[in-house]
């Protein structure tokens, strides 16, 4: 089967205000999402790629099209069930406060009873994404042969997810799983089983630096909603 290229948008501007964007249009990629999706094209060189899927939201594309620039034979697809997580009314809201909100406790140590306020469950998001997933994998089998590549843009939170399904982890374990902007996550599918080759791969290990202050990170190291904006 197929082997997945998975990658998390570029910083955005959301990621920069500490918002959970959500679903909200119009979330663009900031100076450093843009400079990141334009290394993309680079770190991927060299490697065959049968197909190109994108979340719907501007973030996502906007980070695959400097790749679309550089590969004109690849088309883009869209897939909606790759979208961020509808985050329902927490979506536009500061993260700071939301880490108040009791249903963060829940998000952070039981996501798979977390249900968003007006949106969709963590557990619905997760079989939605890898729904999408086998369907593509069958899809770029079918057109491309068994040992094909291809490349899916999407969100922190998905990524995670789908992650956590190739693993064979609970759900309620993904958040100990960490996917920066613009990282390269790879899963190999066989009939059997998946193989996670590369997690949250950017090349930059900056983001491994102390923080500025101790506390930065919060008191209980709770996890980034959404993704996170990553290195300073």
């Amino acid at each position: 089967m197929p082997t997945l290229i998975l990658v998390r948008h570029g910083r955005s501007t959301a990621n920069t205000a500490g918002v959970l964007a959500g679903r909200t249009p119009g979330v663009a990629l900031d100076e450093r999402g843009a400079a990141q999706a334009a290394a993309l094209p680079g770190r991927l060189a060299g490697l065959p790629l049968a197909a190109a899927v994108s979340s719907p939201l501007q973030r996502c594309r906007e980070t695959l099209r400097p790749l679309l620039d550089a590969r004109p034979e690849l088309e883009l697809h869209t897939e909606e069930r790759i979208s961020e997580c509808d985050y329902g009314d927490w979506s536009g809201r500061k993260l700071a406060e939301l880490n108040d909100d009791p249903l963060m406790d829940v998000v952070q140590r039981h996501p798979s009873a977390a249900a968003f306020p007006g949106g969709e469950s963590m557990r619905a998001m997760q079989a939605r994404a890898v729904d999408a997933v086998r369907d593509w994998n069958a899809r770029v089998q079918d057109t491309h042969g068994e040992d094909a590549a291809y490349v899916m843009c999407s969100h922190g939170d998905i990524i995670k997810a789908l992650v956590a399904d190739a693993l064979g982890m609970h759900l309620d374990l993904f958040q100990r799983i960490h996917a920066d902007p613009c990282s390269v996550t790879v899963i190999r599918y066989t009939r059997l089983q998946p193989f996670l080759l590369r997690l949250g791969d950017t090349g930059d290990l900056g983001s491994l630096a102390p923080r500025e202050s101790p506390g930065a990170a919060g008191a209980d190291a709770r996890a980034a909603v959404g993704g996170g904006a990553g290195a300073p």
